[in-house]
């Protein structure tokens, strides 16, 4: 029987994958790469011109009467301001993209003036035209920050397809969109299409991707704004790619609603918009580790690969099961194979296991989650009221209707079967929905007058299928709540919506083993990170095909640096070269070389982790665009090759085969470190370095505190007792050091830490300073290494009355607190303080 069964599955994943093959498009070019049918454009010959013909005061903004429609102008907050047009008796709505929806309306003003109505706020003035009806943003000075374009009609419907037309001028620039192909940042002069599907070896004029986030942000005169088109049908962003004068958005379906939320900072805008869509959570500190997988891998290959590592001494965290470890494919079951090798995996010290889902269920009468869902009537319907069925890995299968809060809770439910074996995370994969028939009917997923919800209220296909992905990972994250409670959820995705950070990690789906790929990662992720979404990264190395050794040690370079860190490639059925892509597998030159850099994000543990906390906290990326942080440089709106890892560390790298040197831009009005050298340089010009191929250029910028550790194999693996605080010093760095058991959600409850650390020069000395914010977690910290580069050599150092002890060598500074070390030739002091030290510390120069 066994044999039998081990027969079947061969036949079944044979079956499978020559399905995928034929229906994907094995070879990454444009025609190959899965897409939905030919976009619906915009007939502009075909707009309305809407005019205002009344007005009435609501208690957080005005109606307006437009004769066919009435249009809502909604102020939420100083800053936040919904624009909403329907024709007469429909009600508003929004998508589930919206957490925040209780907002407390500031004091407002609304004025009749001559030609137009007036609100305003301390933040705002909305200008709302009378004649011809179109919105005007300004600021609380009267700059304009953003206008609808009156040439033509300004907003409403074409033929049942809601769009706004915006004015711009050609200093104006783009970002976010979410997840897009190209190799550029700045998203100005692009065609943007967002319907999520499967698009295998996707290259970089592939239009639709497999996540969408219908948010940007425009900076215009250096000042950020951002729209949030709140709209799940498939929809299309014209971003100034017909004229200089004009952008316009629009949706094949639905209501035209928006929200515009003002900055003037990037940073404001991102704050506002994750307040609106729902903030992610800190993340469990092991899935902040590095992560391995392959589709593919036997049960004895993924114990095997986790050895080795240990062997090594390479740092991992994670093993990832893909779908081989499901009996036939079949969700929410096991191979006993995999099962057992997870229980081997779970005895070897340090490793967490992350278990692939799809959503496809297995049409088969004896199996039960098939037996379930039909008795309770959970599955998406065709259009003549019967249940879709479509073929995907297991063969015929039926989807889940997730918009119903009772499948939802039914899906979370089931995941102990998946925990109880030791899973940790849960990965949802093929979730656009993905379906393996490609004629024009269904194009990949299903038809599109199939439905959801109820007999009395279905929602066709064209409005949930954006959503589908959203309410999986929605269903997905309870599972921890109902199973492992006080546990942190790590669930990664390959399909969003707006506000899916409230549930899930991305990774952009089936890249490609070629330099085009690894160039358009940064891009990608960084515009990523600009729509709300922190936790991102890419397939190291690429899914499809494979790397050669340079490619790969390019690949580990930047990879070592994402925010989501995974190795993850594909069956070697679909592989010419058959060709591993674990650190090891190209030889010793690029082994030494990953472990060069899987062990620097190691030691950066504690500043990515603080990376996170703040994106958690106020919605910042972690791998951010150069005009994140300097949008006051109009030099880094194009930079689409460089980016910053959290707050101080720029990286350069290189994403060009054969390239061994690079330019670098230094952002204007700051001082950079090259990080290996410690060489200075004055910011606001283009430098050349050395880029060989185990070095990745990295800079530091001046007055920061990068705070690190000591390299462990797993992120678990020793407490953290010796915090190193790698200071580059002018005049003051400042640091809050935020402390949480990493695990559970106590932190909720507030059992953290948040210490204040400050260095900062005083004439000839220098001072460190700590002050104790928040003391609610019982830390295992027990001293600081303060690491000040490029310093003199001091002459004492002492905390109040009590002087610190020279050391001879960095060892016995170590075994001795309150002490320190002065590298001559480096130049760099290193000084052991306690962290009860309750008393500034004093280097004397």
């Amino acid at each position: 029987m066994m044999q039998q069964s081990k027969n079947m599955k061969r036949t079944v994943f044979a079956s499978a994958l020559a399905v995928v093959m034929a229906f994907s498009g094995f070879a990454p070019s444009a025609s190959a790469v899965t897409q939905p049918e030919a976009d619906t454009p915009l007939n502009k010959e075909n707009l309305q011109k809407l005019a205002v013909k009344g007005m009435k005061r609501l208690n957080n903004g005005v109606k307006l009467d437009l004769g066919t429609n009435d249009a809502y102008i909604r102020i939420l907050d100083e800053d936040l301001a919904k624009v909403t047009v329907l024709e007469k008796g429909e009600k508003e709505k929004e998508t589930p993209a919206i957490s925040k929806k209780d907002w407390k309306t500031p004091r407002f003003s609304v004025k009749d003036k001559k030609d137009h109505y007036e609100l305003r706020t301390k933040e705002l003035i909305i200008h709302i035209k009378k004649s011809q009806f179109g919105v005007k943003f300004m600021d609380e000075k009267g700059n304009v920050i953003n206008e609808d374009y009156m040439n033509n009609g300004s907003a409403g419907y074409e033929s049942g397809k809601p769009y706004v037309m915006k004015k711009t001028n050609p200093d104006e620039n783009f970002y976010g969109f979410g997840e897009q192909s190209g190799l550029e940042v700045n998203k100005r002069g692009k065609s943007i299409g967002m319907w999520n599907t499967d698009a295998y070896a996707y290259n970089k004029d592939t239009k639709y991707l497999y996540t969408t986030i219908p948010f940007f942000i425009g900076l215009k005169n250096e000042r950020a704004y951002g729209i949030l088109f709140d709209n799940s049908h498939r929809s299309y962003f014209e971003m100034a790619s017909e004229s200089d004068d004009y952008y316009y958005f629009y949706a094949n379906g639905g209501d035209l609603s928006y929200y515009f939320m003002n900055g003037p900072e990037i940073s404001d805008v991102l704050d506002r918009y994750t307040e609106l869509t729902g903030k992610m959570d800190v993340p469990a500190e092991w899935s902040l580790g590095l992560h391995q997988s392959k589709w593919g891998y036997t049960a004895d290959e993924i114990l095997n690969v986790a050895k080795t590592y240990r062997e090594k001494e390479i740092p991992l965290d994670t093993m990832h099961f893909d779908i081989d470890y499901m009996d036939g494919y079949r969700v929410f079951t096991w191979s006993e194979e995999y099962k057992n090798a997870l229980k081997t995996l779970k005895t070897m010290p340090g490793f967490k296991a992350i278990a692939i889902n799809d959503p496809a269920v297995k049409q088969d009468e004896n199996y039960q989650m098939y037996q379930e869902g039909t008795k309770n009537d959970f599955w998406a319907k065709n259009a003549d009221g019967t249940p879709f069925i479509g073929p995907v890995w297991p063969g015929d299968s039926a989807f889940p209707d997730f918009s119903k809060e009772e499948v939802r809770e039914w899906w979370a439910g089931k995941h102990n079967i998946l925990f109880d074996q030791g899973i940790d995370g849960i990965w949802n994969d093929m979730n656009e929905p993905a379906v393996f028939l490609d004629d024009e009917k269904h194009n990949h997923t299903m038809p599109l007058d199939s439905y959801f919800g109820y007999e009395d209220n279905k929602i066709i296909h064209t409005e949930y299928h954006n959503l589908y992905g959203h309410d999986e990972a929605d269903a997905t994250y309870r599972a921890w709540e109902k199973h492992k409670p006080n546990t942190r959820p790590f669930v990664l995705t390959r399909d969003m919506f707006a506000g899916s950070q409230r549930y899930a990690a991305l990774w952009t789906g089936d890249n490609v083993s070629n330099w085009e790929h690894l160039e358009m990662s940064l891009p990608m992720n960084m515009n990523i990170g600009m729509s709300g979404i922190s936790f991102v990264g890419n397939d190291i190395g690429g899914f499809a095909q494979r790397p050669d050794a340079e490619l790969f040690a390019r690949w580990i370079e930047v990879g070592a640096f994402l925010p989501f860190s995974r190795i993850h490639y594909d069956s070697d059925a679909k592989a010419e070269v058959k060709q591993g892509q674990e650190p090891w597998a190209f030889g010793p030159e690029v082994e030494g070389i990953s472990k060069k850099y899987i062990e620097m994000r190691y030691k950066l543990l504690p500043y990515l982790y603080n990376a996170f906390q703040d994106s958690a906290e106020s919605g910042s990326p972690v791998q951010q665009p150069l005009v994140y942080q300097f949008q006051e440089d109009e030099n880094t709106y194009d930079i689409s090759d460089q980016f910053m890892f959290g707050n101080s560390l720029m990286l350069a790298p290189v994403v060009k085969q054969g390239q061994i040197s690079r330019d670098v831009y230094l952002p204007e009005n700051e001082t950079w470190v090259d990080y290996w050298t410690g060489k200075e340089y004055t910011g606001g010009q283009t430098i050349s370095v050395s880029a060989p191929l185990e070095h990745l250029p990295i800079f530091v910028k001046k007055n920061s505190i990068v705070p690190n550790r000591d390299v462990q194999q797993y992120t678990d693996e020793k407490p953290l007792t010796d915090l190193i605080l790698d200071t580059y010093l002018t005049d003051k760095a400042e640091y809050s050091f935020y402390e949480d058991d990493g695990k559970t959600l106590d932190h909720e409850n507030g059992e953290y830490n948040e210490t204040s650390l400050k260095v900062e020069k005083r004439g000839k000395d220098i001072v460190f300073k700590q002050k104790k914010l928040v003391e609610n977690y019982d830390s295992k910290l027990e001293k600081y290494t303060l690491k000040l580069n490029n310093t003199a050599k001091p002459k004492e150092v002492k905390a109040g009355s009590a002087k610190y002890k020279a050391a001879a060598s960095m060892d016995e500074m170590t075994k001795t607190s309150r002490s320190y070390f002065y590298d001559a030739k480096a130049k760099k002091l290193y000084v052991n303080i306690p962290v009860e030290e309750k008393r500034d510390v004093r280097i004397k120069q």
